[in-house]
Order: C-alpha cells, then structure tokens, then sequence
C-alpha cells in the first residue's frame, strides 16, 4: 500500500479545510486506533497508510457535512492522495453518504472503528478520570444501550460494523478501547502542541 502522501503533508491536508480542535481531535484519535489495528490485526508494514486513511477519514467533514465522502476525493486529489487511498477513506462512508464499499480489511476496520471512537471518546469524558484507561467494555456496552446518549453516534454503523468484520461487539469494543487507551496520552499531546495559542 503506497499512500503517496507523507503524514507531514497529510496533517496540513486535513488542518488546511479543519479548523475546530473537535474535529482535530476525532482526526487523530483515529489515525493513532487505525496505526494500532494495522499493527494488532497484522498489518505492521502497512501502519502508515492505516493511520493516514484515519487521519484523512473526515477531510470534508467540517465545511461540507452535507456532501460528506463526495467533496472528499476532489479535496484529497487535490493535496496529492492517490486513488486507492481515496477510495480507503470514502468507503467509511459506505450506505450513508456514498456508495463506495469498504472492502480491504483497513477499510472494514475504519468503518467499524470510526463511530466508536466517538461514543468511547464522550464515555470517557463522563468518568471522574476523564480518561478511557480505566474503561470497562462493561461500562461501554451500557453507555452503548443508552440511545439518548451520544446520540450521533450510530448504533447501527457499529453494529454493522462489527458483523462486516465477522466479530462480535464485545471484540469490536474491547479491542477498539485498548486502541484508545494505548494512543491517549500521545494524542492529547499532539493536541496541546497544536493549541497551545489558545
């Protein structure tokens, strides 16, 4: 897998049409879960790409929400992202803003991780450590049965997710928390770097 573009370049791509800290973040908590699935699931030599496909995922995201994984390959094309790559990141998208099917296990992967990373992210937020460290699956799947929580959160996408991946949701959730977990520090790092003006 050739992702023909450096993660220098890809981080100035994505901060060059994302500008909320949000949205930078869910940017890089994904890159740093899909570099540890690349690594887990036995992918290592393929880490770069895993992690750039995730931190390009939601390039469009910020100022075209409702042309989400249709303005992507123009903008992606754009910044020098080859076509397999754009194809990796639109299939997240696949049978909610676009028609392109997630097909490599990265993009499977992706699909699946995406959504979850975010109902993860605002559980974590809700404990006295603010952290995912100490998170249960126990405690994820309640928060996961609460439909008025994290409401944007499609239950359904992870859900489908996981099924595409032939695993069960307890798999998806444990394995996508130790992503989490693993990449925390290191991402909130990355953030105060970025923010620190602020």
């Amino acid at each position: 897998m050739d992702s023909k573009i450096t993660r220098e370049a890809a981080l100035a791509l994505l901060r060059r049409y994302n500008q909320e800290e949000f949205h930078i973040l869910h940017a890089l908590t994904v890159e740093e879960v899909m570099r540890w699935y690349a690594r887990e699931l036995g992918y290592g030599e393929d880490e770069e790409y895993w992690g750039i496909v995730g931190l390009l995922h939601d390039i469009d995201f910020e100022q075209y929400p409702e042309q989400h994984c249709q303005k992507a390959p123009q903008l992606l094309a754009s910044g020098g992202v080859g076509e397999d790559m754009i194809y990796s990141i639109c299939s997240h998208g696949y049978g909610i803003c676009c028609e392109v099917e997630p097909v490599h296990q990265m993009e499977k992967v992706l699909f699946a991780a995406d959504e979850l990373t975010g109902l993860i992210g605002a559980a974590a937020k809700m404990r006295p450590s603010k952290s995912c460290k100490d998170m249960e699956v126990s405690s994820l799947k309640k928060k996961f049965k609460d439909k008025r929580f994290a409401a944007g959160c499609s239950r359904d996408i992870i859900r489908k997710g996981a099924e595409q991946l032939g695993w069960e949701l307890d798999e998806l959730f444990l394995k996508t928390i130790e992503a989490m977990r693993s990449c925390e520090d290191a991402v909130n790092m990355q953030m105060e770097q970025m923010f620190t003006d602020r």
